[in-house]
């Protein structure tokens, strides 16, 4: 018989083999689709995760302008940035964001905060495409669909 293993195995980046997702991304809640695209950027759905290595999947998400937020978030939840000047502070809703040119924005950014900070994190976020419509650009890697909204009911919200 076998002796039980005592060394845990780190995968190399030429070992890693990347699947590509979809997510369809309509009625979801922003926080809950947005953690689950993390974990698949950054690997921790895999048994072979190696925290220093990018072994995460691509992610494709269509439909981003149609995400939902929970209670009242959509009027007070509110996104900031600085122009680099002295009071440049400046302030925008989460629903004026979906309302605009860039909806998608806003699952980016919730996804990008949950990415770890720095070169890593930077290179797994380049495996993420988000599209505010129900096309896209990658039907060549054929991605697997995968049903958000069926994995728990609080994962979607309908109206």
């Amino acid at each position: 018989m076998k002796a039980l293993m005592k060394t845990t195995k780190s995968v190399k980046p030429a070992e890693v083999e990347k699947k590509w997702h979809l997510i369809d991304a309509d009625g979801l809640v922003v926080g809950r689709v947005a953690t689950i695209i993390a974990n698949i950027l950054r690997g921790k759905h895999k048994p072979s995760f190696t925290p220093h290595v990018d072994c995460g999947d691509h992610v494709v998400v269509i439909n981003a302008d149609k995400v939902r937020f929970t209670g009242r978030k959509l009027q007070n939840k509110i996104y900031y940035k600085h122009t680099g000047y002295a009071g440049g502070l400046k302030e925008v809703t989460a629903g004026k964001v979906l309302e605009g040119r860039f909806p998608e924005r806003v699952l980016v950014k919730a996804v990008e905060r949950m990415i770890t900070r720095g070169p890593l994190g930077r290179q797994q976020m380049k495996n993420l495409r988000v599209f505010k419509g129900p096309n896209h650009e990658h039907e060549a890697q054929q991605p697997e669909k995968l049903d958000v909204a069926a994995m728990n009911r609080k994962n979607s919200r309908i109206g």
